[in-house]
């Protein structure tokens, strides 16, 4: 159920406010949407503007082609090897979940109800 409703002006009022009212952000196989957003957090934690867990959902590999493009940018030298530590990429719901569980703040209904 939406218990919730939050309107936004644009595209980048809507990833500010979905970042703002996050404890981490988990990025799902999906088009150039999800690389926006992706890029987005990964810039803001390269410099600094927060240290949030940054997750890639890597089903059946999705993200792999991602994955080699940032370790070519790093290594012809256009990023630090820092960026790659600064996501963590996983490779199903349940690994996403245990990690998930690990992120301060973060309730399941398990733990909510216990």
């Amino acid at each position: 159920d939406l218990t919730h409703l939050i309107v936004t002006e644009d595209m980048h009022e809507r990833k500010k406010v979905m970042f703002m009212n996050s404890d981490a952000v988990v990025v799902l196989p999906g088009g150039a949407g999800s690389l926006d957003e992706f890029f987005e957090v990964l810039t803001w934690a390269q410099i600094g503007l927060h240290g949030k867990p940054i997750f890639l959902l890597d089903v059946d590999g999705y993200w792999q082609p991602l994955l080699a493009l940032i370790d070519h940018i790093v290594a012809e030298g256009f990023a630090a090897p820092s960026l790659q530590g600064l996501f963590t990429t996983l490779p199903d719901v349940s690994a996403l979940e245990t990690a998930l569980r690990d992120v301060p703040g973060w309730t399941t209904s398990d733990s909510a109800a216990g």
